[in-house]
């Protein structure tokens, strides 16, 4: 199934005990294509015993496989980018980076982020410009280093989903440079 795969033929079958191409004949048979996500991914945990990890992974590699769903979308037609870096400051010094407007506006820029919700050194939840996009970032500790690893959600088409993932990339590379420096 589908040019580049979240994980290796070898790999799902150790897991699963299926390849992709069976779990794409098998999937076919029960007639997936006209079946949501989570039906998908319930019948393989019900009816074959697929962890839910793997369930998950297989649902997502067949829809993009029979074009149910492009790659970094959901079948909703919306798209959402992952970018992350590791910075060696402590995590409160990150989080205080991501949360406080002031200190944002640093290696951000133009900040289009209204705070939703927040767990202090854990995670924060933004909106995006007008609302329409998420933003959902994640902070782990790792000693003397934490890294950032942000979501961004609800992206209406691949060439802005591409446009986005630099975005991004740019801006951490930037926070990254303000915060060690």
């Amino acid at each position: 199934m589908g040019a580049r795969k979240l994980s290796s033929d070898d790999a799902v079958r150790t897991a699963t005990g299926r390849g992709w191409d069976e779990w794409g004949g098998v999937l076919d048979a029960w007639g997936a294509r006209r079946r949501s996500h989570g039906e998908i991914a319930g019948w393989l945990v019900d009816e074959h015993g697929v962890g839910s990890w793997w369930a998950q992974t297989v649902t997502v590699e067949y829809e993009r496989s029979r074009g149910m769903r492009p790659r970094n979308g959901g079948r909703d037609g919306l798209f959402t980018v992952n970018a992350s870096r590791t910075v060696k400051v402590p995590i409160e010094e990150l989080y205080r980076a991501v949360v406080d407007a002031e200190v944002r506006q640093k290696w951000l820029g133009d900040d289009q982020l209204t705070p939703r919700t927040t767990q202090a050194n854990r995670s924060a939840r933004f909106d995006w410009g007008d609302g329409s996009m998420r933003v959902n970032v994640g902070f782990v500790d790792k000693g003397t280093r934490a890294q950032v690893a942000l979501a961004h959600e609800r992206i209406v088409d691949e060439q802005t989903a591409t446009e986005v993932k630099a975005y991004w990339k740019d801006r951490l590379a930037q926070l990254k440079k303000l915060l060690e420096s």
